[in-house]
């Protein structure tokens, strides 16, 4: 089934290293400030709701999160040590920016067997200048031929994709966490997509059904991905 690939993109992510743990602990120490007054379901449904409400001005990223912060802050605080709380937010913020790298187990190893027989790429989404700075951080970037970090993961971004590696659909390989981002619109373009799960999912990534598809893999490990080729 795999034998026509070469050319493998993997998201970055919670796919080649830790992110949702971390985004996670931040909403937890937002949720804290307001723990006096508010219990931490409501306050992660207010935050939440506006993040999806400026998704399409900011989109993805950590300084999204630390401006959507801010302004359920300022619903909840009704002017009420608002200075305060700002700085408290972006305390938070920049406490996420200078989060580790942290490897998902095999990583590493496995981007060793795969490198010089597939092209590798990295197919990522959110802020442009953290993810250069993970990347960089990583020490995986000399295995990837090219890195695209995209505003958004629909058909046709993975499309545009593909025409800018001068790949067709059939040789093209995405493996990344979310069946909603890596799998879904990756499957429709005609390309092969391989889902590795993580134990944290953002509620906006989240998709419970798996698709059916001969082009579709579910795999337990980063590693698994060398049982295909």
């Amino acid at each position: 089934m795999m034998n026509s690939v070469h050319t493998i993109a993997f998201d970055a992510d919670d796919t080649l290293w830790v992110n949702e743990t971390y985004f996670y602990e931040a909403e937890s120490a937002f949720c804290e400030l307001f723990k006096d007054e508010l219990p931490n379901e409501k306050v992660s449904e207010e935050l939440f709701a506006t993040e999806m409400k400026n998704l399409q001005l900011y989109g993805y990223g950590v300084k999204g999160f630390m401006l959507c912060m801010i302004e359920t802050a300022g619903k909840f605080s009704s002017g009420r040590h608002h200075a305060s709380l700002n700085r408290k937010i972006i305390e938070i913020g920049y406490d996420l920016l200078q989060k580790p790298v942290e490897l998902l187990d095999s990583v590493s190893e496995t981007l060793d067997q795969l490198k010089g027989k597939y092209r590798l790429v990295v197919a990522t989404k959110g802020d442009l200048l953290d993810q250069e700075r993970k990347l960089k951080k990583s020490g995986l970037l000399d295995y990837f031929h090219h890195i695209e970090i995209m505003s958004d993961k629909k058909t046709d971004d993975y499309q545009k994709l593909i025409r800018h590696l001068d790949c067709q659909p059939e040789h093209f390989l995405m493996v990344g966490n979310s069946i909603k981002s890596d799998i879904l619109p990756v499957l429709e373009t005609g390309s092969y997509a391989a889902h590795i799960p993580y134990h944290l999912t953002w509620t906006h990534e989240q998709h419970e059904q798996k698709p059916e598809s001969e082009r579709f893999m579910e795999l337990k490990n980063f590693r698994e991905i060398l049982d295909y080729f």
